[in-house]
């Protein structure tokens, strides 16, 4: 990937929120939507119930009956180290911190969440969380999906769902959460939600995406039985964000898959079109649709990291954790969670983060 190129992808991960003047006029999303979902230092509460059973079907189907499934114990004293007690009691033993991982000199981690607020407000959850690792000595970018229901500790409140910790205590929290359970401190974040990631779509022409699988599931306006085919394939943002979302017919871990497809055609999009001498302009734009703690200063120190990098886009590695490496547990109030396997995820996050 050339240094172009990869200028548009760090653009990218802002979900591109930023829009394109004379591609279609750009969108914003709602003031009190906007308001909802950030506050001058303000912690959102959780308005839902965490605890509630997910829609999504796993595969496979967890089974009434669970006889090998963990036994809660009790916790022992100081498990959590230098990190906050629990507040709220766990559902499971919590288990020890993680070592922190040892990663390149320089190597930055953005992570990517995507939420489900309504424009009504409420709770929300970030039912897509993705893990961009950029490492400037070797220009590689490496994508790492974890699925929304990975049940891990969240320091300070309890064993919980990974999609709850940004609305319970904001990115901090979750940075103490990927920390203590990743061996990772994500550096920044980019938070867009499902209206944002519609106008951003739409708002760059569409995008072609490379369909890893046929996908048959129910779609508004269309039924039960839409379908979208293996190969590369147009979408507006309408059916794009079906396609991310799309959980009745299939798992939490093939909507990983399918999202990062959409992340990268995004990027390709992107790469596509005539716009990194308008950054300021762009980066004025996204400010509008997402939430992260990214300047502009920021995004330009890494269009450089592609100097390295072919015109490749195989080159951008994906990562995810998959139904190899968690355990299906159903919870004492009926919720069904991942548990993760430690040993399996440590391995992941070593190869996505280059570390030792």
């Amino acid at each position: 990937m050339s240094v172009r190129k990869l200028g548009f992808l760090v653009f990218g991960l802002f979900l591109t929120a930023c829009t394109f003047p004379g591609v279609v006029a750009p969108n914003r999303l709602p003031d009190n939507l906007i308001s909802n979902i950030t506050g001058e230092g303000q912690v959102v509460e959780v308005t839902t119930d965490p605890n509630a059973v997910t829609p999504t079907p796993f595969l496979p189907i967890i089974p009434t009956a669970q006889p090998d499934q963990p036994t809660p114990t009790p916790i022992p004293p100081n498990v959590w180290g230098d990190y906050l007690g629990p507040t709220a009691p766990p559902n499971v033993e919590i288990p020890p911190p993680v070592d922190m991982l040892e990663q390149p000199a320089g190597q930055v981690n953005i992570l990517l969440m995507g939420s489900d607020l309504r424009p009504t407000g409420g709770g929300y959850r970030t039912d897509a969380i993705l893990l961009v690792t950029i490492n400037p000595q070797d220009g590689s970018v490496h994508v790492t999906s974890f699925p929304r229901d990975l049940y891990v500790y969240i320091p300070g409140w309890t064993m919980q769902r990974i999609n709850t910790a940004m609305q319970h205590g904001d990115f901090e929290m979750v940075q103490d959460t990927f920390a203590y359970n990743f061996g990772v401190i994500p550096d920044h974040y980019i938070l867009i939600h499902l209206f944002a990631f519609q106008y951003v779509v739409d708002n760059i022409g569409g995008v072609y995406v490379n369909v890893g699988r046929t996908i048959t599931d129910q779609r508004e306006g269309y039924g039960e039985d839409y379908t979208m085919r293996q190969g590369v394939q147009w979408m507006d943002g309408e059916t794009a964000l079906w396609y991310v979302r799309a959980r009745k017919t299939s798992s939490d871990f093939d909507r990983t898959r399918r999202q990062q497809e959409v992340l990268i055609a995004i990027f390709n999009r992107l790469a596509s079109l005539d716009g990194i001498r308008r950054a300021p302009e762009l980066f004025e734009l996204y400010s509008d649709n997402v939430v992260t703690d990214l300047g502009f200063s920021d995004l330009t120190s890494l269009v450089g990291v592609g100097a390295r990098v072919s015109d490749d886009p195989d080159l951008i590695e994906t990562y995810a954790v998959g139904s190899a490496d968690i355990t299906f547990f159903r919870t004492n109030t009926g919720a069904s969670v991942l548990l993760p396997k430690r040993d399996n995820i440590t391995t992941i996050i070593k190869d996505a983060l280059n570390a030792r």
